[in-house]
């Protein structure tokens, strides 16, 4: 974190806005990693941790799970070193699962897009209704898993490592469930997103667990899982046991993401323009990596052009049928609904800070977000600093797509972090 008295450069939709930060602003960046070497994916399947390869060797069929369109995980460089692994070990029965969960199909350009080079494995997507049950886990959901993934002898999942809002991580375990399971076992599993623990970066997040658990259960043996700076290169690969693995990817998203902070009145969050600010769906989860930020009852600025609105029926409907803010988080803890859970969280944080949106949305359908519109940064900053002082610290985080920040905070020894 530094303090800054140029222009900085904020991604709104497909271009930026101009910031003018004074001497009370201070810009908080990620420390990224340099981009790994060409080898980097084949050095982690050398370097497994927990769990190799070659430790299945006899297994007759193995199943690959690559993520969909609406995740980075650069799957079509994992997967010709991981299928070159899996086919020296004798198996020849092999096909990749598009790990959709309950999200929507993908077009064949969509899948040609992901896989590229590897279109030619075969290649199915996803079917939540074609999941047979193996068990439950020790918080109740019910591990259904598609059937054809289910019956291999040999289960790896690919993906990306990034923080994720209620699972504290992406990666690992996430690819069986929501990845691979059937609706009942995603929204069992996503409504444990109510419990407090449910948050940005914690890796003892119920939801989470749950998942792992449910990995556990499935026998997931073997994971392949990057992390990507800003620019979508590969920064670190990781591979081997699906917890431990996992965890090594974790801690470097934590070196790169995790942001120690003094709160500040003012926030200045980007979402990163687009696809990640397409709609507010999406772009909430850089209110919600800032709301720390902030000191009680200050002012967080979200700046997300949402040229498509709120990006989920749901969504629209919980917040329209709201009659308030403190009505929706009400709501929220007695009823569960994925896509209502994103008007829950925008209430709940409207009830600690002042909220304003900067986008293309029109006024009302930001107001029944419980946001205050603002058509250009100059208005919000305006509206901001009226409410604050003019002389309120502030803090700007352009990626705050990605970084996670936490307020410093005295530990047991009255140290800071």
């Amino acid at each position: 974190m530094k303090p800054n008295n140029n222009t900085i450069k904020l991604n709104y939709g497909q271009g930026c806005l101009d910031l003018l930060a004074g001497e009370e602003a201070k810009v908080v960046l990620p420390q990224e990693l340099p981009p790994a070497g060409s080898g980097e994916v084949e050095r982690s399947l050398d370097q497994a941790v927990g769990r190799r390869l070659e430790d299945f060797a006899g297994a007759r069929s193995a199943s690959i799970l690559v993520s969909d369109i609406t995740r980075p995980a650069p799957s079509h460089l994992m997967l010709p070193p991981l299928v070159k692994r899996i086919r020296e070990l004798g198996i020849r029965s092999l096909f990749v699962v598009f790990a959709l969960g309950t999200h929507r199909r993908m077009t064949v350009a969509e899948e040609e897009y992901l896989l590229k080079d590897c279109i030619c494995l075969p290649h199915v997507q996803h079917d939540s209704k074609g999941c047979v049950p193996l068990g439950w886990t020790e918080r109740g959901t019910p591990v259904e898993v598609l059937e054809a993934v289910a019956s291999s002898d040999l289960i790896v999942a690919t993906g990306n490592i990034e923080y994720h809002y209620y699972a504290g991580f992406s990666g690992g375990a996430k690819a069986i469930l929501p990845g691979v399971s059937s609706e009942p076992s995603v929204v069992k599993n996503h409504e444990l997103m109510r419990d407090p623990a449910a948050t940005t970066g914690n890796l003892k997040s119920p939801v989470r667990l749950d998942m792992e658990d449910a990995a556990r259960i499935a026998d997931l043996d073997f994971i392949l899982n990057t992390v990507l700076n800003s620019q979508k290169e590969i920064v670190l690969s990781t591979a081997g046991d699906f917890i431990k693995a996992h965890r090594v990817g974790a801690a470097a998203v934590d070196r790169m993401y995790r942001r120690y902070v003094e709160p500040a009145e003012i926030v200045v969050s980007c979402a990163g323009g687009r696809p990640k600010d397409l709609n507010l769906f999406q772009a909430q989860k850089a209110l919600d990596n800032a709301k720390n930020a902030a000191l009680p009852g200050g002012t967080i600025i979200l700046l997300a052009e949402c040229c498509e609105g709120l990006g989920h029926p749901a969504f629209e409907r919980w917040a329209c049928e709201a009659s308030s803010a403190e009505d929706c988080w009400e709501r929220f803890g007695r009823e569960y609904e994925f896509g209502g859970h994103k008007a829950a969280f925008l209430a709940r944080e409207s009830m600690e800070h002042h909220l304003i949106l900067v986008s293309s949305m029109p006024r009302d359908k930001v107001e029944m977000c419980f946001m205050n519109p603002a058509k250009t940064l100059d208005e919000a900053l305006a509206m901001a600093k009226a409410r604050q002082g003019k002389d309120a610290r502030m803090l700007v985080m352009p990626y705050g797509n990605l970084t996670l920040a936490v307020g410093k905070r005295a530990s047991a020894h009255g140290s800071w972090p």
